[in-house]
């Protein structure tokens, strides 16, 4: 048999099935099973889904790693609550104190307590740490008062690809000024970013946070997801 018959022989991939579609309030969001993978998307917009979570976990782990030494259970704020990675994360470990998901998107917190996302964050949902407040992240934000030791942000592709228009507003001068008041000194903002980016480094100098760096995740084709972390000075 030749490479060609061979590849000719290969079952075709499987095509995703949806098992929920609604109308939010910042437009459609979906569930899809793709194999034993769940995805997420937006506006026809792929967000995440179940096949790793490394970089998920990463962004939680990152923060904290940041965090100055002797910090006692530190609060810690993740937006959005996608598939469930970062706060499954978060909560598996002793060490993070108050634990506060903003998730602007109903249908996205209905999938984890009555479907099928809850396999990856039953046992956070559980967790007497947990807080989920159903509200959008950018005006949570721009107009909240509370302060948190880390800011865990994972709710676009990245800063320069957005889910909505709105979006855009978190990682303008205005939206990093309005993180860096929502930390305490000394804290860490930790933003998901599905490419690095040069721009977004320069653009948290600007707004007055110090250390900022960049980690990676290797993924198997294209370029690789990272993690952009900077600190609030003490």
């Amino acid at each position: 048999m030749t490479t060609q018959e061979a590849r000719n022989t290969r079952p075709a991939p499987e095509p995703p099935v949806t098992l929920d579609r609604r109308d939010g309030p910042y437009g459609e969001v979906a569930l899809r099973r793709r194999g034993d993978v769940h995805e997420i998307i937006a506006n026809g917009c792929f967000l995440m889904d179940t096949s790793d979570g490394r970089s998920e976990r990463l962004l939680v782990d990152a923060a904290l790693a940041a965090l100055p030494p002797g910090r006692e259970r530190p609060s810690v704020l993740i937006g959005g609550l996608g598939v469930g990675f970062s706060l499954a994360r978060a909560a598996a470990g002793p060490r993070w104190g108050r634990i506060t998901v903003v998730e602007r998107e109903p249908a996205v917190v209905d999938w984890h307590l009555t479907g099928p996302l809850g396999a990856v964050s039953a046992a956070a949902f559980a967790d007497p740490r947990t807080e989920i407040l159903l509200t959008d992240l950018v005006g949570h934000v721009r107009t909240g008062t509370a302060v948190y030791d880390a800011l865990c942000l994972d709710i676009d592709n990245g800063p320069g690809w957005t889910v909505t228009e709105d979006n855009g507003g978190l990682y303008s001068p205005a939206g990093l000024a309005a993180c860096r008041e929502r930390l305490t000194p000394g804290g860490v903002l930790a933003v998901w970013s599905a490419r690095p980016s040069e721009e977004f480094e320069e653009a948290l100098r600007n707004a007055g946070f110090e250390g900022v760096r960049t980690e990676e995740i290797t993924v198997a084709r294209g370029v690789p997801d990272v993690v952009h972390l900077a600190l609030r000075a003490a």
